[in-house]
């Protein structure tokens, strides 16, 4: 068995190009389309009509709402149009509001001292805009204590309703215990 010969896989297959987003110019299907544009005249034309005209503008007819009856076809310059499109994407998602949930932790037998000091960062987080959801940890046979752990979370919002809304109720899921809790008043 000779080792040095490579190993045949077939005929090379050219890299295929992403297909584009939207039909444009000969790749539309409809006969009719309603055509909106710059420096034309908005109305229904026929697909012919619609094709000479941005020929005519050296541009490109682009269907951007195939599903609308007639569909909708705009006459500018595709590669600017997909640009434009994917900066208001990510305007969009750049003004999309992100939720910080900040996690605190309790055990079941957790005393005042610790109570007072993660009650601090929790209303700290809930002044900053931040949702807090707080957990009561059961470990080993600790979950026969779980009215301690539901009293403590009960306590916990309690003391948070000055600057927080219970969003969750303590529920039991596995060996914790949630509170969620979300800020009363949008950071500014």
């Amino acid at each position: 068995m000779a080792l040095n010969k490579p190993f045949n896989r077939g005929p090379r297959l050219p890299f295929k190009k992403k297909e584009a987003e939207h039909n444009i110019n000969q790749f539309i299907r409809a006969t009719e389309v309603r055509l909106v544009g710059d420096n034309i005249e908005q109305g229904i034309y026929s697909l012919r009509d619609a094709l000479a005209l941005a020929e005519e503008q050296e541009l490109d007819l682009v269907e951007i709402s195939p599903n609308a009856v007639p569909p909708v076809c705009k006459i500018t310059d595709y590669n600017k149009f997909i640009y434009e499109q994917k900066k208001k994407l990510k305007e969009i998602k750049s003004n999309a509001k992100q939720t910080v949930i900040k996690e605190i932790r309790f055990g079941p037998n957790t005393d005042d001292h610790d109570f007072e000091f993660k009650l601090k960062h929790a209303i700290k987080f809930l002044e900053a805009g931040e949702k807090v959801r707080a957990y009561v940890h059961f470990k080993g046979r600790a979950i026969v204590y779980k009215e301690q752990g539901e009293i403590l979370l009960l306590r916990f919002a309690q003391a948070l309703v000055e600057v927080g809304k219970v969003e969750q109720l303590p529920k039991l899921e596995g060996k914790r215990m949630f509170l969620t809790v979300t800020p009363k008043a949008a950071k500014k």
